[in-house]
């Protein structure tokens, strides 16, 4: 069963536009959901494989509406609630 993501060998999604020059974030909040996700993934939270099925399970039209940082965020939430990742010692 293919999910919204997987979009290989499907047309009209437009050209694919590489700035060269493109910085990494395009804001501060995308950093940070950049190193949050690499705390959690470090911190044994959740690993590679739940984040990207935790992405692919988004529901289509949000998916296709998200950035990609914004993609990551739902990933994290979703991973994360319920969760008790403040670290308590």
């Amino acid at each position: 069963m293919s999910r919204v993501n997987d979009v290989g060998g499907q047309s009209g999604f437009g050209p694919i536009i590489v700035d060269a020059d493109e910085p990494p974030f395009h804001a501060d909040w995308e950093a940070r959901v950049y190193a949050l996700n690499v705390a959690m993934l470090r911190a044994g939270v959740y690993n590679l494989d739940q984040f990207r099925d935790a992405i692919e399970r988004m529901p289509p039209a949000e998916y296709l509406a998200a950035s990609y940082y914004e993609r990551w965020l739902h990933a994290i939430e979703t991973l994360t609630a319920g969760h008790d990742t403040a670290g308590h010692d």
